[in-house]
């Protein structure tokens, strides 16, 4: 973890995908097609406490997120899920806070609590 906070001194944003280095920003896989995805990820994330769903693209599986720290900065998050095969998808997180200043790893924290409930919530579809 004080890797990822001295990291966070010069970053201000975080990624998963299936090249990531790091384990935990390894994309995550479940069991269901597309569109089921994108209504059951989207029905996770509204009801998260500190997130504000601010714009959903079904047709393309794209959810645009906000969060505000307790510091007064804003994150903006995108969640992407992609249909990687019949009735499989990837989802994958793009988080980054405004302003110039590092993050301190609150992007790569952001990104471990969505998916922790993602795969709590859809335990029974994870892969």
């Amino acid at each position: 973890m004080l890797k990822r906070i001295l990291v966070g001194l010069f970053r201000s944003q975080e990624h998963t995908g299936d090249k990531a280095k790091d384990p935990k920003l390894k994309s995550h896989y479940y069991r269901l097609s597309k569109d089921r995805a994108f209504e059951e990820v989207g029905s996770v994330l509204k009801k998260m406490q500190g997130y504000r769903v601010l714009h959903e693209v079904p047709n393309i599986g794209e959810l645009v997120l906000e969060k505000k720290t307790m510091a007064g900065r804003t994150m903006d998050i995108t969640v992407q899920i992609v249909g990687t095969g019949p009735g499989t998808s990837a989802v994958d997180i793009y988080s980054a806070s405004r302003g110039s200043l590092g993050d301190l790893g609150a992007n790569y924290r952001v990104i471990q609590e969505i998916y922790a409930v993602l795969d709590k919530k859809l335990s029974s579809y994870k892969q």
